[in-house]
């Protein structure tokens, strides 16, 4: 005889096995370790008040011609960030919003992201230098 499991264990496993395994996917992606002159973007496709996250860094201009880097993890939980919408880098993971100069909007997380130089060549970003912080 098979003992049967509570009707609401089996509910409340089978809500936790999709949400645990979309965390963990965005958690555990191996974060990017871009190199000193590589190419992340063009300026071009770097909106005025707006960002894109290539190779792993965020990568904002908050104002015309001024280029801003980031290391695209969230500092509350290490989740990788993946887009930029009405000015701020939304976690998907637990929902904290960061500015386009990298501090935080909206927690839970409480520290700003890492900066990550990077710099404009002939109408490229690129990364600047190597940091500790990739």
């Amino acid at each position: 005889m098979t003992p049967e499991l509570p009707r609401r264990a089996v509910l409340i496993g089978a809500a936790a096995v999709p949400l645990a395994a979309c965390g963990q996917a965005a958690k555990t992606e191996a974060p990017a370790k871009p190199t000193p002159g590589q190419v992340l973007a063009t300026a071009a496709d770097v909106p005025v008040g707006s960002g894109v996250v290539a190779d792993g860094t965020l990568i904002t201009q908050p104002t015309a011609g001024v280029f801003e880097g980031f290391v695209a993890r969230c500092t509350h939980a290490g989740c990788a960030l993946s887009t930029v919408t009405d000015g701020k880098a939304v976690c998907p993971c637990h929902g904290s919003a960061f500015g386009l100069d990298g501090e935080v909007l909206r927690g839970p997380a409480t520290q700003a992201l890492r900066p990550r130089a990077v710099a404009v060549r002939d109408g490229q970003i690129v990364v600047a230098t190597a940091d500790a912080t990739s």
